[in-house]
């Protein structure tokens, strides 16, 4: 197979002065791409600013015979988001790839978790992510052209203590799949990454460049989740809408189904059917991944009109 590159293409990776941020935007630099190397610089909790950490990862691109340059706007802000875009059109004058990676943790659970940390989490994965994206869309649609890469989390299967960074995650998810309709018909494709890394905001000691595995312990570098990043911001990416994993050398697939369930024949329901038949609405055999809103409820609703899922919406 040939090596893809990404020669002509920019790129703005947001939340890249450290961690699996850094790991993208140098990955992307080295197979061709002029990057933005957004970071505003603050905590692992979002408090504070400092542009070392954009600059310090723009110095080791051009050391390595790459381009990029540093950019400290916040993306939680629509200015913000809007800034961090026009900095690749300034300097690069294009836009072809954008990796939302910016983000927060401030952990806390149910009850003592309370609105401000809420609010503080979607300000920064989700509506940050949504900044970014809006301000680079007309860009892609003029162009006929755009992959975008956001991030979600394993951590939205639950943890009892990150109630609002599982919320702002599941979000994004919700986000992307509905961008995905949107960006098809103009060459735009959407995806999103839920990394594994041993970094400060997994709540760890970030592994130096040069750690090597030790016997019996987990080894997740930062570097090991970019090559899904970088195949998902590439013009041969094949899907458009999905959730990938990567971390530790392995590489899956995240997705959401449905299962089959029960469907009940003459007349309404009663709590006692749901109740008896419970197994049966469990059962993951068969089980359905739908492609957007309309495929669920074809297949859905596809028992009373006696069709299959894909004529039950055409």
């Amino acid at each position: 197979m040939s090596e893809l590159r990404f020669e002509g293409r920019v790129a703005v990776v947001t939340g890249a002065g450290r961690g699996i941020g850094r790991a993208y935007a140098r990955l992307l630099a080295e197979r061709g791409a002029k990057v933005v190397v957004n970071d505003l610089g603050g905590s692992m909790e979002g408090e504070g600013a400092d542009t070392g950490p954009a600059q310090t990862v723009v110095e080791e691109i051009v050391a390595a015979g790459g381009e990029a340059v540093a950019d400290t706007n916040d993306v939680s802000t629509r200015a913000g988001g809007q800034a961090i875009i026009d900095t690749a059109l300034d300097h690069f004058g294009r836009i072809d790839i954008l990796v939302n990676n910016a983000g927060i943790i401030r952990w806390a659970g149910l009850p003592q978790v309370d609105l401000e940390n809420l609010e503080a989490h979607l300000d920064v994965h989700l509506i940050g992510s949504f900044n970014t994206m809006r301000a680079a869309w007309p860009h892609f649609v003029e162009q006929g052209y755009g992959r975008v890469v956001l991030t979600t989390s394993s951590g939205l299967f639950g943890f009892d203590n990150n109630l609002s960074y599982a919320a702002a995650k599941g979000g994004v998810i919700g986000m992307a799949r509905s961008a995905r309709l949107a960006g098809e018909p103009h060459g735009i494709k959407v995806n999103l990454i839920a990394p594994a890394a041993q970094t400060r905001m997994a709540g760890g000691e970030p592994l130096a460049d040069d750690a090597r595995p030790v016997p019996g312990q987990p080894f997740m570098p930062s570097d090991a989740v970019a090559p899904m990043v970088a195949f998902l911001a590439h013009e041969s990416c094949p899907v458009n809408g999905e959730i990938y994993t990567a971390g530790a050398g392995r590489f899956g697939r995240l997705f959401i189904a449905s299962t089959e369930g029960y469907v009940h024949q003459d007349g309404p329901a009663s709590i006692e059917d749901v109740a008896e038949h419970w197994d049966t609405i469990n059962d993951e055999k068969g089980y359905h991944v739908p492609s957007d809103l309309m495929a669920w409820s074809g297949s859905f609703l596809k028992h009373q009109f006696g069709q299959s899922p894909e004529s039950a919406v055409s």
